[in-house]
C-alpha cells in the first residue's frame, strides 16, 4: 500500500500532471458539442481558429462550470478593461479584480473575438489558420494569461479532443472516411474521435433504433460497441461509440495513467469517457462487476 501511494504520489507531482489537469470528462464533451457552431462561426468571422477559441473556453470556464460563467456568461476570464458594461468581482491575481459581465453566451464569444483584434495580439493572424500551437504559444506571450503552461495547456486540450477538425472543417470527412451514409442527421451530430474511436454525442429525441439506421450501424453492434444492454434508452449527452471501443486508453495518458472518480460516475461512465471496453477496464483493475465507485477511488485506465 506505502509504494502505491508513493507511485500515486510521484504521477500527481510530475509536470505531466500540470497538462493532463484537463481530464477528458462528460463536461468537456458537452461543452464542445453545445459551443463548436459558435466557435465556428467566429473563426469565419475574425479568423481566429475555432480550436483555439473551444480550447480556452474549455480552460478559462471549466467547461462552462465555473462561477464566471454561469454568473456572469463570461466563458474566457475577460477582465474589465477598458469595459463600460456591467461586471462582477472575483480573486485572482489580486483580491476583488472586476471581470466583465455578459448576457450570454453568445456575447462572451463575440466579445473574446474583438478582443484578439488588440494591438498585442495582431501578430497572430499573420499564422496559418489550422496553427493552433502557434496560436497557442502566442496568445501566452502576448500575455493573455500568467499560467507558465497555458499554452501547452491549450495544446493539450486541443488535441485530446481533437478540436482541430473544426479549423479544417472535416466533419464530412470524418464522414466519409468511415462511409456513414449523407443524410441530416450529420447536419446535427458531429463525429467525434476519441481513443481512435469515432463516437457521437445523443441530442434529444435520439433513440437507439434511429441512431442506428441514420448512421447505418447495426443495432447489435450500437449496443455491443457500448457495453449497453438491449433495453438501455439514450439520453442527452450521452457518448455512443460507432466502432468496437479498445482495451485501455489512449497514448495521451501513459503519463498519468489513472482516473480519479468523481461524483455520480459509474465505471460504466468511466469506460465511455476513455472510450475502453468494460471488461478490459474491470480487468485493468482487477475488478468484479459488484463493484461500485465510490468519489475519489483511483481506476487504472492502461
Amino acid at each position: 500500500m506505502k509504494n502505491l501511494r508513493a507511485f500515486i504520489l510521484s504521477l500527481l507531482m510530475s509536470a505531466a500532471t500540470i497538462v493532463c489537469a484537463q481530464r477528458t470528462n462528460q463536461a468537456y464533451w458537452t461543452y464542445i458539442d453545445t459551443y463548436k457552431n459558435l466557435a465556428i462561426e467566429q473563426m469565419q468571422k475574425y479568423r481566429i481558429p475555432a480550436s483555439i477559441t473551444l480550447a480556452q473556453g474549455l480552460l478559462e470556464s471549466a467547461a462552462g462550470r465555473s462561477t464566471l460563467a454561469t454568473e456572469a456568461n463570461n466563458h474566457f476570464g475577460i477582465k474589465v478593461g477598458n469595459w463600460s458594461g456591467p461586471y462582477v468581482l472575483r480573486n485572482d491575481d489580486a483580491p476583488n479584480e472586476k471581470f466583465r459581465k455578459y448576457k450570454s453566451a453568445r456575447e462572451s464569444y463575440e466579445d473574446h473575438s474583438r478582443f484578439l483584434q488588440g494591438r498585442r495580439y495582431q501578430a497572430l493572424f499573420q499564422l496559418d489558420i489550422t496553427d493552433y500551437k502557434g496560436w497557442a504559444h502566442g496568445l501566452k506571450k502576448a500575455g493573455y494569461a500568467t499560467n507558465p503552461v497555458y499554452a501547452e495547456s491549450l495544446i493539450h486540450i486541443i488535441e485530446m479532443y481533437n478540436l482541430q477538425q473544426f479549423d479544417r472543417k472535416q466533419t464530412k470527412t470524418t464522414r466519409e472516411t468511415l462511409k456513414l451514409p449523407a443524410n441530416d442527421f450529420f447536419d446535427r451530430h458531429t463525429v467525434y474521435k476519441n481513443n481512435k474511436n469515432y463516437f457521437i454525442i445523443v441530442e434529444v429525441g435520439d433513440d437507439m433504433a434511429t441512431i442506428s439506421r441514420q448512421t447505418g450501424v447495426s443495432l447489435r453492434k450500437l449496443y455491443s460497441y457500448n457495453d449497453l444492454p438491449r433495453d438501455y434508452a439514450p439520453t442527452q449527452g450521452d457518448i455512443l461509440y460507432l466502432q468496437k471501443k479498445r482495451k485501455q486508453a489512449s497514448k495521451a495518458f501513459k503519463h498519468y495513467p489513472i482516473h480519479i472518480v468523481e461524483r455520480n460516475q459509474s465505471i460504466f461512465d468511466v469506460a465511455q469517457l476513455y472510450g475502453i471496453r468494460l471488461k478490459n477496464l474491470y480487468e485493468l483493475n482487477q475488478l468484479g462487476p459488484e463493484y461500485v465507485p465510490q468519489v475519489g477511488d483511483i481506476l487504472r485506465i492502461r
